[in-house]
């Protein structure tokens, strides 16, 4: 078996013998008959590996990105054979798992320090790969492995990355590049966003200019099959296109990237704080601020390998930029070969005639000569600087220098650390460098560390990519700076281990994400101070509230990882982590101080490693597992909706073993309490000690969460459902349908277990997560909570063996327009709710009715009284609860699909209920607070 992973950044993914494999079987020349060419290929087509699977699920919460990907292979040759899997990532990114199963046998990754080697020289090169629009740096993952004929492989990885927000729009990027049509194609991202989400769009599948690439028939709009579910605050987009849909876009497999952008409702100026735990995220992105002036000079290379189109095309942009500045911007130009030429010898105001001259000056530049990259910075960093000085606007305007080069230095000083060092001290941290490095031979670590030293940006362009166009979108990025000097300051008693809190500027329509820890965790306000330049001194103080934020921490079945052994993980610990690392990085890469960058690195590898981000400074090991996992995989599905989360928690010394766990499953025709929330959805309420049934109907909205049994406080438990819309069937008296699409179940003693139930699959998250797909029978159990899936038919939850609820699934092979896929909820048992337990079915649990001034027709035995004549009017009243309530007799179907009842109907459900509609919903799926306190009235 040869196992062959590898980061196209320098940093190989295995160790030991798994990473030094490079070679199998016999390696003799066999020498056979010519075959003919037609047959060879009609051969190569039938044993090429097959790609069955290939799915992508990323679950986005407060800007934070966790991405599963699952791909399933068969080798269909009759011998051995090499697979492959591709998958590229943004660069970004920190990969924190890779699963592969080849047959029975699992190879799971494993995050572990990576050893000092070479005087602990890590390696810095990254081979980036970028798309056509240039600014979206990729690397490419690949795991190659040799696996037996006619078995098969399934490869899981899973990263994780904070969007940043450019041009007023946060955008995730998915590659869509299995190299061949697949059976099974699925990309899945889900948003969550408690500010608010705003101006949502899926753009067109993007692709490179490789040869054999493709684009959609219709550029216009989001690529074909795209389905786009969205309210306030969460967002479905599903990518799911069918053989023929695929092969329209690109016969060779090579989609191309699947890109969604969007935005949040901002509604404060000092920005939007968010706390989860001991966990907190400050998003700052202030609007409606005049920009500020700038001061910037253009430096391009001039020398003779600029010759031709990237000359060209640079002249064209730079022709575009001029036009792009404003009146009270100043602007001066540098060509650089081995001379430097300046075309003014100081910085010039915008106007007509100065933009005019600018560009013949640009237009007769001609390539030659050497690249003397020192001189050329330091005589732009010279003209800022005496602009500067000269006008004493240092704090009403930015300074900037955007550098363009194809080159490594060749001519002046050409040694890196002094070019380095002799930038930043002519700096002095006042200009920011934005440089731009174009082709193969680009020195780009010269480039990145200018950057990162001098509060820039860097860009790298393709030999094959439009220079012209990446310079024009790199200076959309910085054209309007808004805020210079920022400094953001919190009570140094209240947080602690708070990232980067100073930044040189601020440029419209991006952000500065701040995040850190809570020394006290139950404050309820956090004073915010933000200072910074803006023509004027800008202050702006104020108390943001940072109370408890209610999204839960498994939302969409989040394919984030758990640490350390940590319980109950959050997406802010993780985006804390993750901007942490990164900052450890940066300075590590900017310090010449040994001692300094040794306690760094010792720094970003222990985060990482708690983490479990692969980075320079940590590796991963592949460990077989003993486990037989062919059970396992069939019970998970093995797709990205389950992502590489499932396997691994259920490797990793799970408590539910998949042999014994698996029971006879429950008869799918189950019998059911008639207490029940189902349909439209109908609640039907049975109080058997007055052998009375009580329905009632609720009009919800599409996306309302309703609380359905609420006991938190007492039993640990509670159970929502989340509404799903339809039209009304013709000639209804309804507008709208709605049907539970999802039940979600937490269970908070002895420990906390969330449970998520939807008519495809069941998601259980309880210290080890699993996703069983509804369409097999399976029994598992944990924690004194037991989950049985009958196939398609229902699921039964039971909780401490005193609380019992059944969930039927309804689903149509047909479905008309105003079906859905839904679900109905039953409560079986009762016995472990308590007397205070409320919600929309739980509150009428353990109470009794009756009936008063009830009709002379009505028989002794109210369960199934004969109906009334036509001629006479009910005047029934049901008194339950201190509620009395106008009832009429009413026969109604019940789903568990054995019984037709007859209840009394409640036509005005308001007057059952404590409360109004609004009381009853939830903030999110796992919402288990109640707006109802303990004093209610409880009895008659």
């Amino acid at each position: 078996m040869l196992l062959l992973l590898a980061l196209c950044w320098g940093l190989p993914l295995c160790a030991g013998s798994l990473g030094e494999a490079r070679s199998w079987g016999d390696t003799s020349e066999q020498v056979g008959l010519r075959v003919p060419r037609q047959l060879r290929l009609l051969q190569r087509l039938k044993t090429k590996p097959l790609m069955t699977e290939f799915s992508v699920k990323s679950t986005i919460i407060s800007r934070y990105a966790f991405t599963a990907v699952s791909c399933r292979m068969l080798n269909r040759a009759s011998e051995d054979q090499e697979i492959e899997f591709l998958m590229q990532i943004p660069a970004a990114a920190f990969i924190t798992n890779f699963t592969m199963l080849i047959g029975d046998t699992v190879y799971q990754g494993e995050i572990t320090e990576r050893e000092k080697k070479n005087g602990d020289k890590v390696k810095e090169e990254r081979n980036k790969t970028t798309e056509d629009n240039g600014e979206k740096g990729t690397e490419t993952f690949r795991a190659s492995v040799v696996i037996p004929s006619k078995d098969k492989a399934v490869f899981l990885l899973s990263y994780e990355e904070l969007l940043q927000r450019r041009l007023g729009k946060y955008e995730h990027v998915i590659s869509v590049r299995p190299q061949q049509l697949v059976g099974r194609l699925t990309v899945e991202v889900n948003i969550l966003e408690s500010s608010g989400i705003t101006s949502l769009e899926v753009l067109p599948l993007h692709n490179s200019r490789q040869k054999g690439s493709g684009r959609a028939e219709d550029d216009a709009g989001p690529p074909p099959s795209t389905v786009i579910n969205q309210n306030e605050t969460f967002a479905k987009v599903i990518f799911k296109p069918s053989v023929v849909q695929q092969a329209r876009i690109a016969q060779n497999g090579v989609l191309g990237d699947f890109i969604i952008r969007y935005d949040v409702n901002r509604e404060q100026s000092i920005g939007d704080i968010q706390v989860l735990n001991e966990y907190f995220v400050h998003y700052f992105a202030p609007k409606d601020l005049p920009p500020l002036p700038k001061n910037v000079v253009f430096v391009l290379d001039s020398s003779a390998s600029m010759v031709g189109t990237k000359l060209r095309q640079t002249k064209d942009a730079l022709f575009t930029i001029l036009h792009d500045l404003r009146p009270q911007d100043h602007f001066n130009i540098i060509g650089f070969s081995n001379r430097i030429k300046v075309w003014k010898d100081h910085l010039v105001s915008v106007t007509p005639n100065n933009i005019r001259d600018g560009k013949v000056y640009i237009h007769h530049m001609s390539p030659t000569g050497g690249t003397d990259i020192n001189g050329a910075l330091q005589r732009g960093i010279r003209l800022l600087n005496d602009y500067v000085a000269n006008n004493d606007i240092g704090d009403r305007s930015v300074s900037l220098i955007i550098f363009l080069t194809d080159g490594k230095p060749t001519v002046g000083e050409t040694h890196t650390l002094k070019i380095l060092n002799n930038t930043k001290e002519a700096a002095r941290g006042q200009i920011c460098i934005f440089t731009i490095g174009i082709g193969n031979d680009v020195d780009f670590k010269l480039l990145e560390k200018l950057s990162l030293e001098n509060c820039g940006l860097t860009r790298r362009v393709h030999e094959e990519e439009d220079a012209g166009s990446q310079l024009i979108g790199f200076y959309e990025d910085i054209r309007p700076p808004l805020l210079s000097d920022i400094h953001i300051d919190y009570p140094p008693s209240i947080v602690e281990q708070v990232t980067r809190t100073l930044f040189p500027n601020y440029f419209n329509g991006s952000e500065i994400i701040i995040a850190g820890k809570l020394v006290d965790k139950k404050i309820d306000r956090l004073h915010v101070e933000v200072r910074a330049s803006n023509s004027k001194f800008v202050i702006l103080k104020t108390d943001v509230p940072v109370g408890p934020q209610k999204v839960g921490n498994d939302v969409i079945g989040s394919a984030r990882p758990k640490g350390g052994g940590e319980e109950d993980p959050n997406h802010l610990k993780r985006l804390w982590s993750y901007l942490t690392v990164k900052e450890l990085l940066n300075s590590w890469l900017q310090n010449d101080d040994e001692q300094e960058k040794e306690r760094l690195r010792q720094k970003a590898q222990a985060l990482a490693m708690d983490s479990r981000f692969l980075t320079p400074f940590t590796s991963m090991k592949l460990k077989k597992s003993t486990l037989q996992t062919r059970k396992l995989e069939d019970s998970h599905g093995m797709s990205a909706a389950t992502g590489p989360e499932t396997v691994m928690q259920s490797l990793q010394g799970s408590n539910l073993q998949p042999g014994s766990t698996l029971k006879k499953p429950y008869n799918p025709r189950i019998k059911v309490s008639r207490t029940s929330a189902d349909g439209d959805p109908h609640f039907v309420v049975d109080f058997p000690l007055s052998k009375l049934t009580v329905c009632f109907n609720i009009d919800g909205q599409p996306g309302d969460i309703l609380r359905l049994v609420s006991d938190h406080a007492d039993s640990g438990v509670t159970v929502n459902g989340a509404l799903i819309g339809a039209p009304a069937p013709p000639n209804g008296h309804k507008k709208q349908r709605t049907y539970f699409r999802t039940i979600t179940i937490l269970v908070n003693k002895p420990e906390r277990s969330y449970l998520e139930i939807t008519p495809h699959r069941v998601i259980l998250d309880g210290g080890d997560r699993l996703v069983l797909p509804c369409n097999q029978s399976m029994v598992v159990g944990s924690r004194g909570l037991e989950v049985s899936v009958s196939a398609n038919a229902n699921v039964t939850v039971t909780i401490q063996g005193t609380i019992a609820f059944v969930i039927l699934i309804h689903l149509y092979k047909k479905p008309a327009p105003y079906q859905r896929d839904h679900l109905g909820f039953y409560i079986s048992s009762s016995k472990g709710l308590s007397g205070n337990c409320h919600g929309l079915l739980g509150q009428f649990l353990n109470q009794d009715a009756r009936l008063t001034e009830e009709p002379a027709w009505l028989s002794k035995n109210t369960t199934s009284p004969p109906f009334p004549k036509a001629d006479e009017k009910s005047e029934t009243v049901l008194k339950v609860k201190g509620h009395q309530v106008p009832v009429v007799w009413k026969q109604r179907k019940i789903y568990n699909g054995e019984e037709q009842i007859d209840c009394w109907f409640a036509r005005n459900a308001a007057q059952l209920l404590d409360g109004e509609y609004k009381d009853y919903l939830a903030a999110h799926p796992f919402d288990s607070e109640t707006t109802f306190g303990l004093g209610l009235s409880r009895g008659l």
